[in-house]
Protein backbone atom coordinates (compact mmCIF):
# COMPACT_ATOMS: atom_id res chain seq x y z
CA UNK A 1 0.00 0.00 0.00
CA UNK A 2 2.04 3.09 -1.58
CA UNK A 3 1.31 6.11 0.41
CA UNK A 4 2.49 9.90 -0.42
CA UNK A 5 4.45 11.40 2.21
CA UNK A 6 6.75 14.42 2.82
CA UNK A 7 7.05 16.40 -0.06
CA UNK A 8 4.99 14.42 -2.05
CA UNK A 9 2.16 14.83 0.27
CA UNK A 10 2.37 18.84 0.37
CA UNK A 11 2.41 19.47 -3.35
CA UNK A 12 -0.44 17.12 -3.57
CA UNK A 13 -2.45 19.38 -0.71
CA UNK A 14 -1.05 22.50 -2.48
CA UNK A 15 -2.28 21.05 -5.80
CA UNK A 16 -6.16 19.95 -3.90
CA UNK A 17 -5.96 23.72 -2.11
CA UNK A 18 -8.38 25.50 -4.40
CA UNK A 19 -11.02 22.44 -4.07
CA UNK A 20 -10.25 21.55 -0.66
CA UNK A 21 -12.76 23.19 1.43
CA UNK A 22 -15.72 22.82 -1.25
CA UNK A 23 -15.02 19.47 -0.91
CA UNK A 24 -15.04 18.87 3.05
CA UNK A 25 -18.07 20.83 3.10
CA UNK A 26 -19.89 17.46 1.40
CA UNK A 27 -18.72 16.11 4.46
CA UNK A 28 -21.73 16.45 6.92
CA UNK A 29 -20.38 17.48 10.32
CA UNK A 30 -16.80 18.10 9.17
CA UNK A 31 -16.52 21.90 10.79
CA UNK A 32 -19.09 21.07 13.49
CA UNK A 33 -16.89 17.98 14.73
CA UNK A 34 -14.07 20.11 14.49
CA UNK A 35 -15.64 23.19 16.67
CA UNK A 36 -17.10 20.27 19.07
CA UNK A 37 -13.53 18.93 19.32
CA UNK A 38 -11.83 22.76 20.06
CA UNK A 39 -14.54 22.85 23.10
CA UNK A 40 -13.09 19.73 24.26
CA UNK A 41 -9.74 21.60 25.19
CA UNK A 42 -11.83 22.99 27.96
CA UNK A 43 -9.83 26.32 27.71
CA UNK A 44 -10.44 28.65 30.38
CA UNK A 45 -10.98 32.41 30.36
CA UNK A 46 -11.40 32.22 26.29
CA UNK A 47 -8.11 31.02 26.18
CA UNK A 48 -6.92 34.67 27.18
CA UNK A 49 -3.40 34.40 28.59
CA UNK A 50 -3.12 30.81 26.52
CA UNK A 51 -1.37 30.18 23.48
CA UNK A 52 -2.32 27.24 21.12
CA UNK A 53 -0.64 25.73 18.37
CA UNK A 54 -3.14 24.72 15.87
CA UNK A 55 -0.94 21.98 13.78
CA UNK A 56 -1.61 20.85 10.44
CA UNK A 57 -3.62 23.89 10.13
CA UNK A 58 -4.71 23.26 6.02
CA UNK A 59 -6.82 26.31 4.99
CA UNK A 60 -7.63 27.37 8.25
CA UNK A 61 -11.31 25.55 9.41
CA UNK A 62 -9.33 24.14 11.93
CA UNK A 63 -7.88 27.37 13.24
CA UNK A 64 -11.35 28.92 12.88
CA UNK A 65 -12.91 26.53 15.44
CA UNK A 66 -10.06 26.77 18.05
CA UNK A 67 -11.16 30.88 17.77
CA UNK A 68 -14.97 30.32 18.37
CA UNK A 69 -13.55 28.25 21.67
CA UNK A 70 -11.11 30.66 22.17
CA UNK A 71 -11.62 33.76 20.72
CA UNK A 72 -8.45 35.06 23.08
CA UNK A 73 -5.95 32.67 22.72
CA UNK A 74 -2.71 33.19 20.93
CA UNK A 75 -2.69 30.81 18.01
CA UNK A 76 -0.02 29.65 15.82
CA UNK A 77 -1.16 27.66 12.57
CA UNK A 78 1.54 25.44 11.30
CA UNK A 79 1.08 23.38 7.93
CA UNK A 80 3.46 21.41 5.51
CA UNK A 81 2.02 22.79 2.49
CA UNK A 82 2.35 26.41 0.87
CA UNK A 83 -0.94 25.89 -1.13
CA UNK A 84 -3.33 24.79 1.84
CA UNK A 85 -1.52 28.19 3.88
CA UNK A 86 -1.76 30.95 1.02
CA UNK A 87 -5.71 29.71 0.96
CA UNK A 88 -5.84 29.93 4.79
CA UNK A 89 -4.51 33.94 4.39
CA UNK A 90 -6.92 34.74 2.14
CA UNK A 91 -9.54 34.74 4.80
CA UNK A 92 -9.76 37.44 7.45
CA UNK A 93 -7.99 36.92 10.66
CA UNK A 94 -7.54 38.73 14.19
CA UNK A 95 -4.01 39.97 15.31
CA UNK A 96 -4.11 37.06 17.87
CA UNK A 97 -3.27 34.37 14.76
CA UNK A 98 0.01 33.82 12.75
CA UNK A 99 1.00 31.42 9.84
CA UNK A 100 4.01 29.43 9.49
CA UNK A 101 4.92 27.24 7.00
CA UNK A 102 6.85 24.30 8.56
CA UNK A 103 5.71 20.44 8.59
CA UNK A 104 5.03 18.90 11.89
CA UNK A 105 8.35 17.04 11.69
CA UNK A 106 10.78 20.41 11.89
CA UNK A 107 9.08 21.08 15.06
CA UNK A 108 11.79 19.65 16.73
CA UNK A 109 13.86 22.39 15.22
CA UNK A 110 11.62 25.01 16.56
CA UNK A 111 12.43 27.74 20.02
CA UNK A 112 9.16 27.79 21.24
CA UNK A 113 10.14 24.71 23.38
CA UNK A 114 7.42 24.23 26.72
CA UNK A 115 5.72 27.76 25.56
CA UNK A 116 2.18 26.31 24.20
CA UNK A 117 -0.53 25.74 26.77
CA UNK A 118 -2.66 23.33 24.04
CA UNK A 119 -2.20 21.47 20.90
CA UNK A 120 -4.64 20.93 18.59
CA UNK A 121 -3.84 18.58 15.32
CA UNK A 122 -6.84 17.56 13.25
CA UNK A 123 -6.12 15.19 10.06
CA UNK A 124 -2.76 15.15 10.89
CA UNK A 125 -1.10 12.33 12.02
CA UNK A 126 -1.67 9.61 9.74
CA UNK A 127 0.32 11.89 7.23
CA UNK A 128 3.55 12.03 8.82
CA UNK A 129 5.88 9.55 8.40
CA UNK A 130 7.36 9.34 11.98
CA UNK A 131 4.13 10.08 14.31
CA UNK A 132 6.28 8.59 17.53
CA UNK A 133 8.89 11.35 16.45
CA UNK A 134 6.31 14.03 16.34
CA UNK A 135 4.07 13.17 19.27
CA UNK A 136 7.36 13.62 21.14
CA UNK A 137 8.32 17.06 19.58
CA UNK A 138 4.86 18.18 20.44
CA UNK A 139 5.39 16.42 23.99
CA UNK A 140 8.64 19.01 23.88
CA UNK A 141 6.49 21.88 23.17
CA UNK A 142 3.44 21.65 25.70
CA UNK A 143 4.14 23.25 28.68
CA UNK A 144 3.62 20.97 32.26
CA UNK A 145 0.19 19.92 32.00
CA UNK A 146 -0.61 21.23 28.92
CA UNK A 147 -3.39 20.07 26.27
CA UNK A 148 -2.92 18.14 23.28
CA UNK A 149 -6.36 17.09 21.19
CA UNK A 150 -5.64 14.79 17.93
CA UNK A 151 -8.88 14.66 15.72
CA UNK A 152 -8.03 11.89 13.39
CA UNK A 153 -9.12 9.15 11.03
CA UNK A 154 -8.47 6.13 12.92
CA UNK A 155 -10.60 3.06 13.00
CA UNK A 156 -11.96 1.18 15.67
CA UNK A 157 -10.46 -2.00 14.84
CA UNK A 158 -14.48 -3.59 13.87
CA UNK A 159 -14.85 -4.99 10.82
CA UNK A 160 -17.81 -3.26 9.74
CA UNK A 161 -16.79 0.40 10.00
CA UNK A 162 -13.55 -0.46 8.04
CA UNK A 163 -16.01 -1.37 5.49
CA UNK A 164 -17.97 1.49 6.00
CA UNK A 165 -15.01 3.64 4.74
CA UNK A 166 -13.91 1.58 1.76
CA UNK A 167 -17.87 2.15 0.49
CA UNK A 168 -17.24 5.56 1.31
CA UNK A 169 -14.26 6.07 -0.51
CA UNK A 170 -15.09 3.76 -3.53
CA UNK A 171 -18.20 5.75 -3.96
CA UNK A 172 -17.93 9.51 -2.94
CA UNK A 173 -14.61 10.12 -1.84
CA UNK A 174 -12.45 8.74 -4.81
CA UNK A 175 -14.97 10.02 -7.45
CA UNK A 176 -14.86 13.87 -6.10
CA UNK A 177 -11.18 13.82 -6.00
CA UNK A 178 -11.41 12.61 -9.75
CA UNK A 179 -13.39 15.39 -10.62
CA UNK A 180 -11.06 18.16 -9.27
CA UNK A 181 -7.97 16.55 -10.62
CA UNK A 182 -6.41 15.18 -7.16
CA UNK A 183 -7.28 11.21 -7.90
CA UNK A 184 -4.23 10.94 -6.03
CA UNK A 185 -4.53 12.75 -2.60
CA UNK A 186 -7.71 11.34 -1.95
CA UNK A 187 -6.58 7.48 -2.95
CA UNK A 188 -3.71 8.33 -0.21
CA UNK A 189 -7.04 9.39 2.06
CA UNK A 190 -8.12 6.38 1.73
CA UNK A 191 -5.13 3.85 1.83
CA UNK A 192 -3.63 6.17 4.72
CA UNK A 193 -6.65 5.40 7.24
CA UNK A 194 -6.72 1.73 6.38
CA UNK A 195 -2.75 1.93 7.28
CA UNK A 196 -3.41 3.67 10.25
CA UNK A 197 -3.19 2.98 13.98
CA UNK A 198 -6.66 1.74 15.01
CA UNK A 199 -7.64 3.88 17.86
CA UNK A 200 -6.94 2.08 20.96
CA UNK A 201 -2.94 1.59 19.53
CA UNK A 202 -2.67 5.12 18.96
CA UNK A 203 -4.57 5.99 22.74
CA UNK A 204 -1.24 3.76 23.61
CA UNK A 205 0.81 5.11 20.96
CA UNK A 206 0.27 8.57 22.93
CA UNK A 207 0.26 7.66 26.45
CA UNK A 208 4.03 6.47 25.02
CA UNK A 209 5.35 9.83 23.88
CA UNK A 210 4.72 11.17 27.41
CA UNK A 211 1.17 11.33 27.80
CA UNK A 212 0.09 9.96 30.80
CA UNK A 213 -3.98 10.94 30.69
CA UNK A 214 -5.19 9.87 27.51
CA UNK A 215 -9.03 9.36 26.71
CA UNK A 216 -10.46 8.35 23.37
CA UNK A 217 -14.13 9.81 22.02
CA UNK A 218 -15.75 8.27 18.94
CA UNK A 219 -16.84 11.10 16.57
CA UNK A 220 -20.78 10.71 16.08
CA UNK A 221 -22.81 10.36 12.63
CA UNK A 222 -21.40 8.34 9.62
CA UNK A 223 -17.91 8.71 10.87
CA UNK A 224 -18.86 6.54 13.91
CA UNK A 225 -16.01 3.72 13.81
CA UNK A 226 -14.03 5.85 11.57
CA UNK A 227 -13.14 9.05 13.23
CA UNK A 228 -12.28 9.48 16.82
CA UNK A 229 -10.79 12.48 19.02
CA UNK A 230 -8.20 11.60 20.77
CA UNK A 231 -7.52 14.07 24.68
CA UNK A 232 -4.32 14.03 26.38
CA UNK A 233 -1.92 16.19 28.90
CA UNK A 234 1.08 16.41 29.55
CA UNK A 235 1.38 15.74 33.59
CA UNK A 236 -0.75 17.14 36.04
CA UNK A 237 -1.03 20.82 35.61
CA UNK A 238 -3.36 23.67 36.01
CA UNK A 239 -4.04 23.65 32.06
CA UNK A 240 -4.95 20.01 32.63
CA UNK A 241 -8.02 18.46 30.91
CA UNK A 242 -10.84 17.82 32.98
CA UNK A 243 -10.82 13.81 33.66
CA UNK A 244 -14.65 13.57 32.80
Amino acid sequence: MTLLRDQDLAHAFDHASHAYDRLTSLNPGYRSDLLRSAHRLRLPRGGRGLRVLDLGCGTGTSTRALLRAAPYARVTAVDASAGMLERARLKRWPPNVRFVHRSAEELAATDDDGSYDAVFAAYLFRNVADPVGVLASVRSLLRPGGRLLVHEYSLSGSPVHRAVWNTVCRGVIIPAGTLTGDRELYHHLWRSVLAFDTAPVFARRIAGAGFPFVRTVPVGGWQSGIVHVFLARSGVGPTGPEAS
